[in-house]
Formats: C-alpha cells, sequence, structure tokens
C-alpha cells in the first residue's frame, strides 16, 4: 500500500523508526574529511549555451568524465554521495563492530554483524539451497481452494511476500492524529501496468525475457510447473489492466474509500476476509481501500482463474521475495533481469558492497543510531532550522502577493504555513529492536525475523494515535521527504552534505542547492496532491472554488508543458504522474531564489566569483544537485513508472520557466518564455 510520503528522490524509505537516547557531542561532520568546491568550474562545457541546454552546459564535462559505472543504472550526485557514505562512513562502522567479540544478543552490533555474516557466508546459503522457504511453498501447494489459499497469504505478507492487494496501517488522511487500516492494489512484479500493456518493442521484449526469467527460476529450484512463465505473465497482465493507472493513485481524494469491514465482504465475498486478516494479524472493523472497483474486478479475476495458476502466482511472489539470498545462481540470475534487463546495469556489485547495502536497508535504524553518534553535528540541526524559517518567510510573502489567489485563501494557505514543522536528522526517540533473532548462518531467517518484527511494529499502531515523532526514512539516508498527515518536512543527516550543504561554499550556491530542495518539500505540502490538506494534516478542502479553478489551470499548463518533451524515441515525460514534483521543483527554486535575495537586503551585493555573478552561481547549484547519467533502460523505467522528471529535465525543463533563470544569463527569445508558469 503506497502512503502518500512525497520525496525529493526516487530512493524508496527503508523501515521506520527505532529507547530514547541522544548523539553525542564528539561529532565528527560528515564532510570534515576533505575541503568540497563550492562549484568545480571543470565541469562546465562552455561549447554549450546556458539558455540552450543548462545541463549540457553546468555539467557537461561532468557528464564526459564519469560515464556510469558497470554497476549501476544511473550515476550522479545523490549515487555518488550513496556510495561514499556506504563505503566509507557505514562500512568503516560494521568494520568496526566486527571487532567485538561475543557483542550482547539484541545489541546493535550483535544484530548488524550477525545479518552482515550471514550475507557473506555463501558456503552455507549454498548449502541450504531453496531449504528456508520451502516449509511457505508447500503450504502453498496444500490449499484445497482459492479462498483457503488467499486467507494463507495474509500470513506470506508479514514476511513481505506481495499478492494482488496489500495492507497497511498508517495515518488516516481525514483524520490524521489516529492511525487506520488501508487496503491497495499491488502484485505486479514489473511494478506498473505500462510493462504490461504498453506496445513499444522496448516493453515486448522486457514481457519476452520476463517469461524466461520465471521458467529459468522455476527450473533452478526444482518446482515442477509447466509453462509458469506464461502463466505468470498471463495472470499479472489481467492483473495490471484492472488496476488504477500510477497518475490516478496520487488522488489523495479518489483513493479514500473507508468502509465497514462487512462491505469488503460484500464487494469481493469470493475472498476469505476474515481468514486473511486473521493471519495478518489485524481485526478490523473499518478498513480504507484505494479503489472498490478494483476489489470486485479482483473477486471476478480470482473467482475465473484456475487454483493451479493461483499457486503458481504466489509461489512466484515467494521466489521472487527471497530470490536475492538464495545461492548465487537465483541471486545471479534475479539480476540479470531486475538489473541488466529492466535497468541496463551491466555488471553486479561485490558481494561485500552488497552485504553492507543489505545491512543498511534491512536494519537502517540500527545502524542510523551508530551513523548519526558518529557522524552528525548538532549544528548541523540549528543551520538547518534558521534557514527553513527563512524559506518559510519567503513563501508567506509569496502568498500574499499572488495574483490567482483570493484572500480566504490566503489566510488558509498561510495559516497552514505557520503550521508547518520539520525534523532534521536523526529521530529522537530509537525503538528497541533486540527482541529480533539474528543468526550468523541463517540469512534468510534473518531477512524474515526482521520483516516479521517491522510488520508486529506496524500493526501494533491500528487504532492507535499516531505517533508524530517517528521517520520514515534512516538518518543514513540520501534523500529527504513531506509527510502532509504531519503537516512536516524530513531532512535526514546524510543529504547534509556536499553538494547539497557545503559549509564552504558561498551562500548563493547554498541557496540554490539545500535551499532549493527545502522549498521544494516545503511546496509539496501546496502541490496538487499537499494542497488537498489542511493545516492539521488531514484531507480537507479549504479553497474556494475559484482558486480550486485557477490553480487546476495552472497545473494543467504545467501537466502539459511536461508532456511534450521526449526523452528518448517513443517515450515522453508523464506530466500527470510527475505534476508533484514538477510543482515542487519550481517552487523549490523560486523560494530558494527569493531566499537568498532576502538574505542580502541592506547588504553589499556579492561580488562574482569565478566569473559568475550570485545570481547564476544559484542555478549553478541547483544543477550541481541533479547532474547524473543514466542508461536507455533506466530512463524510459523512470518516465513510465515514477513520480520525478528525470534529473537532467529537473533542469532543463524547470529553469526555462523562470523569468529570472533568463534574466541571470541573458536569455531572450526563447520559446520557454510564453511558457512561463508562477504558482507559488
Amino acid at each position: 500500500m503506497k502512503k502518500l510520503l512525497v520525496f525529493l528522490m526516487i530512493t524508496l524509505p527503508v523501515t521506520t523508526a527505532l529507547l530514547t537516547t541522544s548523539c553525542n557531542n564528539n561529532t565528527k561532520p560528515m564532510n570534515a574529511e576533505t575541503k568540497v568546491p563550492a562549484f568545480d568550474l571543470s565541469t562546465i562545457d562552455s561549447t554549450v549555451k546556458p539558455c540552450d541546454d543548462f545541463d549540457g552546459y553546468a555539467n557537461g564535462n561532468w557528464k564526459k568524465h564519469n560515464p556510469i559505472p558497470s554497476t549501476e543504472g544511473s550515476w550522479g550526485s545523490f549515487d555518488i554521495l550513496d556510495k561514499e557514505t556506504r563505503e566509507v562512513k557505514i562500512k568503516g562502522i560494521i568494520k568496526e563492530l566486527l571487532t567485538q567479540e561475543n557483542p550482547q544478543k539484541g545489541s546493535e552490533a550483535q544484530l548488524i554483524t550477525g545479518y552482515y555474516r550471514s550475507y557473506l557466508d555463501t558456503v552455507t546459503i549454498a548449502k541450504r539451497g531453496i531449504t528456508p522457504i520451502v516449509p511457505m511453498s508447500d503450504k502453498i501447494v496444500a490449499a484445497h481452494n482459492v479462498a483457503e489459499l488467499v486467507s494463507f497469504t495474509g500470513e506470506l505478507a508479514k514476511y513481505m511476500v506481495d499478492g494482488p492487494f496489500s495492507v497497511y496501517v498508517g495515518a488516516d488522511d481525514r483524520n490524521s492524529t489516529m492511525n487506520a487500516i488501508f487496503m491497495g492494489q499491488s502484485g505486479l512484479s514489473l511494478n506498473d501496468r505500462n510493462y504490461y500493456e504498453n506496445k513499444d518493442s522496448a516493453m515486448v521484449k522486457i514481457r519476452a525475457e520476463f517469461v524466461k526469467h520465471v521458467d529459468k527460476m522455476f527450473s533452478m529450484a526444482g518446482w515442477q510447473v509447466a509453462d509458469p512463465g506464461k502463466t505468470i505473465l498471463d495472470f499479472e497482465t489481467k492483473l495490471a489492466l484492472i488496476q488504477l493507472k500510477n497518475f490516478e493513485l496520487r488522488d489523495p481524494v479518489k483513493i479514500y474509500n473507508k468502509i465497514p469491514f462487512a462491505e469488503l465482504k460484500k464487494i469481493a465475498p469470493g475472498i476469505n476476509w476474515g481468514d486473511y486478516y486473521k493471519n495478518y494479524g489485524l481485526n478490523a472493523d473499518t478498513v480504507i481501500v484505494q479503489d472498490k472497483n478494483y476489489l470486485k474486478s479482483l473477486n471476478q479475476l480470482v473467482g475465473a482463474t484456475p487454483l493451479d495458476v493461483m499457486k503458481t502466482y504466489y509461489r512466484w511472489q515467494l521466489l521472487s521475495t527471497y530470490a536475492n539470498l538464495l545461492p548465487s545462481e537465483f541471486n545471479k540470475e534475479t539480476f540479470h533481469f531486475f538489473s541488466t534487463v529492466m535497468y541496463g546495469v551491466k555488471e553486479q556489485r561485490p558481494r561485500e558492497e552488497r552485504a553492507i547495502m543489505s545491512v543498511n536497508r534491512r536494519l537502517g535504524m540500527p545502524l542510523g543510531k551508530l551513523f548519526v553518534a558518529k557522524y552528525f553535528p548538532e549544528s548541523s540541526k540549528k543551520k538547518v532550522s534558521d534557514m527553513i524559517e527563512n524559506v518559510r518567510s519567503v513563501y508567506s510573502s509569496r502568498i500574499d502577493n499572488l495574483a490567482w489567489m483570493s484572500a480566504p485563501t490566503k489566510e488558509k494557505a498561510k495559516k497552514k504555513l505557520a503550521a508547518f514543522t520539520w525534523k532534521i536528522g536523526y529521530p529522537d526517540k530509537w525503538k528497541d529492536y533486540s527482541s529480533i533473532d539474528i543468526q550468523a548462518d541463517k540469512l534468510i531467517e534473518n531477512s524474515m525475523n526482521i520483516a516479521l518484527w517491522d510488520h508486529q511494529d506496524m500493526i501494533s499502531k491500528a487504532g492507535k494515535p499516531v505517533d508524530k515523532s517517528e521517520w520514515g526514512m534512516s538518518p543514513q539516508t540520501i534523500n529527504a521527504y513531506n509527510n502532509p498527515t504531519n503537516n512536516e518536512i524530513v531532512f535526514p543527516a546524510a543529504i547534509l552534505q556536499p553538494p547539497f550543504f557545503n559549509p564552504d561554499a558561498d551562500d548563493a550556491i547554498n541557496y540554490g542547492a539545500i535551499i532549493g530542495v527545502i522549498g521544494h518539500e516545503m511546496t509539496h505540502g501546496f502541490d496538487d496532491q499537499g494542497a488537498q490538506y489542511d493545516g492539521t494534516g488531514n484531507l480537507s478542502n479549504w479553497w474556494t472554488p475559484e482558486d480550486t479553478k485557477n490553480f487546476t489551470a495552472l497545473g494543467k499548463k504545467m501537466e502539459d508543458y511536461f508532456s511534450s518533451i521526449e526523452v528518448t524515441k517513443g517515450f515522453h515525460i508523464d506530466g500527470k504522474l510527475t505534476l508533484g514534483e514538477n510543482i515542487a521543483d519550481l517552487g523549490g527554486l523560486t523560494l530558494g531564489y527569493y531566499a537568498l535575495e532576502k538574505s542580502l537586503e541592506g547588504k553589499k551585493k556579492p561580488d562574482p566569483i569565478d566569473g559568475f555573478t550570485y545570481q547564476q552561481r544559484f542555478f549553478l547549484g541547483w544543477a550541481q544537485v541533479w547532474r547524473d547519467n543514466m542508461t536507455n533502460e533506466s530512463l524510459i523505467n523512470q518516465v513510465q513508472t515514477n513520480e520525478h522528471t528525470p534529473a537532467r529535465w529537473r533542469i532543463n525543463a524547470t529553469l526555462p520557466l523562470m523569468k529570472e533563470f533568463a534574466d541571470a544569463f541573458g536569455c531572450k527569445g526563447t520559446a520557454a518564455e510564453s511558457q512561463r508558469i508562477v504558482i507559488w
């Protein structure tokens, strides 16, 4: 179930937070090792005109000298910083923990090193084969009918095994102080219906490769099933075509349908909801479903699907979920399809690097607790808090001056802005993970035990007040997010490093980078989704009809503008899907620019640096954050499935919409002049 947490970049959050502790004061700034230039002039390609292609101008030479590594599908500022954080800081923490003899069971050291060792123990992994998942597979095979099978999937779901629907506990969008139970569509191996219905030759090839992949995986598992690949593709295609499209999932009103549990039984009587929820561990009085029509259609699909097909589907979900933790032949085949075929990645990362990444994903918060104690200076919280207040002040002034919004709506917008909160660095409270059983020779069981802990932690919140201190990302994540039901933005510790935040840089570069990011997340509270939530975090219409009409018209103009952009032959940006992120980019840049100007009021304007005015350096700061190279496969995947416009066009499509950019670089007579949009 996809909850409405709006992120800066495409990275998904790791498990949410973790007994109270505080970081010690003997912390080392995360960028203390080396002094990073504010902006490296060698990245500029002066043969490109900035008004024609600002990404090519600001980042052209960087792109030429930084090809995509064979282990990656894209390579840019986020990827580089993430790799440095993992390979230096996180790896260093793990290596230091490995020197401890017999760490106390359940301690961060024991959990992290036990999981890490189990990932690297390839001899034991090979010896055990698929044995750890056989009991679950046997239960799937033993089901006597579809109702019995689907009810058992409530047990599977505790261990991350997907199905046609998923259940989640989170803040009720219309009563944001209380947690509720949600149910939404899921269960597609290729993640999005575009991959099942698009007739482009590239998509046809991927579907053919998917069939081969499933066939090979079943064969390696020794599961004797006739044509499993075709069976799975056929079923998932039918499933995909009854699901809401990805841009429809962005409408918080459309996907909020709160119903009594008894009505769920009426909508889809063929599914044994009582036993499913019992196996899942929830007792539901009400459920918020994404789409009642989907559940009706799913009921028909499941009723018309032979039992053997449903068993094959669920066995595939099980095998696919744990494939990366199985012996190397499964791991390599999974990499071949889901990385090489889907994203154009040529080479798998070394086992040790994957072990570190797996620890970071599965035990992100215990690891994060150690990360911030070692690397995050408390002073950074104060600096970023001051920045946020500056942006809030500018945002309030800009709301006052909006020509398209009436006074009553402006008043409510400013009330929401005033109620807005933030989190910086790391949680104030850390959860206790010590009950998780981690053993150095049982990798899959370790993963299952972590999944079960996460599941039990989540369902324990059902029907209880929301803990607004919880985090949706670990501190070492290179990202940021906006949570509309909390009316808050969150900045993990690790993003407060160059090129996002550089204490050695001039203000203009930092305002174009970290202030642009802060403004981006703040604007999410007022994009086409966030604007439907009020200052208390409730889904509630606080707009006048005329202001709604004006806002919708501006959004449609932006949607059409981005939809016209072809990123690679036959594939365009989806303006509907990316609308919220594009509004946030434009808003973030605008807020950042005017926050910079506000900071200079009553002061002597800065002299040019390296031949660039402070206005020009502001936009160079933004371009530096979003420099990126992508494989064509990754580019195609992103425009079909992701709410973020590819990085190149977060520069080249967004900046021309701003008169301030044109003025800074003397751009005249460009097509973008007639397309300029001012929303916030």
